[in-house]
């Protein structure tokens, strides 16, 4: 008995040590947004959009950690999936917030197709050693509630399935005022994107390696 327990101790310590030096690759790596209008800033000044926001709040901060806005406007979960692995080995990130999907719900592509893709990408993230945040972004009303319910399903699914933060929505407070939207009614306003960003930062948060400067 006294011998199973200390092989169990080692195994325990090498374990601890293996994950340790697991979560330490890639810690002073970018944070990488691989989103699409929403996060690259359609229609405003580029430094208005919520990412910029986020790169001026870690710096401000003392975080040692700098922003890459891979977003692309018009992106979907199959563009970012065949795009992703370039991503990873251009910017060796520590955490990537992937916020895709819109574009392929204002498209009425399969939720099933949805899913998928954001699993398969949150592989890829993995397998690069950073951390994936998934970010949910809500279909317009008039797609209709079962689309739209189907559609958070696949956020949700496939944050379960692959036991990574959610965030709910990037427009949680936004969506529902028609002012926050320019006149596309897609694309919100410069002066939410704050709000958006705080919509990020509870989930984010956690996941950054780098302390704040004293």
């Amino acid at each position: 008995m006294k011998l199973l327990l200390r092989c169990l101790a080692t195994l325990s310590v090498c374990l601890y040590t293996w994950v340790s030096l697991g979560a330490g690759l890639h810690t002073s790596g970018p944070v990488v947004v691989l989103g699409d209008s929403l996060s690259a800033a359609y229609g405003l000044d580029p430094q208005q959009g919520w990412v910029a926001l986020l790169r001026r709040r870690l710096a401000d901060a003392g975080y040692g950690q700098p922003v890459v806005n891979a977003s692309v406007s018009g992106e979907t979960t199959s563009g970012g999936r065949a795009r992703i692995a370039r991503v990873l080995g251009t910017h060796a990130p520590s955490v990537v917030i992937v916020e895709l999907g819109a574009n392929d719900a204002l498209r009425g592509l399969p939720v099933a197709q949805i899913e998928d893709n954001l699993v398969a990408m949150v592989g890829a993230i993995r397998s690069a050693h950073a951390a994936a945040l998934l970010v949910a972004v809500p279909v317009p009303g008039n797609y209709g509630k079962e689309y739209a319910d189907a559609v958070d399903g696949a956020y949700r699914n496939a944050a379960s399935r692959t036991r990574v933060r959610l965030v709910p929505s990037l427009l949680a407070g936004i969506a529902t005022v028609a002012g926050n939207f320019q006149a596309d009614r897609l694309h919100p306003v410069a002066e939410v994107q704050p709000q958006m960003l705080e919509n990020v930062w509870p989930a984010l948060r956690p996941m950054l390696t780098s302390p704040l400067r004293r």
